[in-house]
């Protein structure tokens, strides 16, 4: 029960699961392209990230100084079913569709000192 809890949330604050939405839309992200599509310094993003790593939701991976987030590939499976769920029913939300846009933009002309 308390695996339970603490799975679902991790997913109540609009902020984490914007990141989990994002991730499920692009696989690996650095803090910086998360910082930037949020609007929200680096310490409040490594938090949320820090949280959705304590709660089974994201993996990371060093490369140098830059850590890279990427939905996690051991999830239990209630991670997996409510991944497809939200990719049913949030992929059309107002928000999702900005912060997906937002994103696209950063990547596209990202600076080579965030990589």
């Amino acid at each position: 029960m308390q695996h339970l809890a603490q799975t679902l949330k991790a997913l109540s604050d609009p902020i984490r699961l914007r990141i989990v939405l994002l991730l499920q839309a692009e696989g690996e992200l650095c803090v910086c392209d998360l910082m930037e599509v949020l609007g929200l310094p680096q310490s409040t993003v490594s938090r949320h990230l820090a949280y959705l790593k304590r709660s089974c939701w994201v993996d990371i991976r060093r490369d140098k100084v830059w850590m890279y987030y990427s939905l996690s590939l051991e999830s239990c499976t209630i991670c997996k079913e409510i991944l497809q769920i939200l990719k049913q029913h949030a992929s059309n939300l107002p928000e999702v569709i900005s912060d997906r846009t937002a994103l696209a933009a950063f990547l596209k002309d990202k600076p080579s000192t965030c990589s």
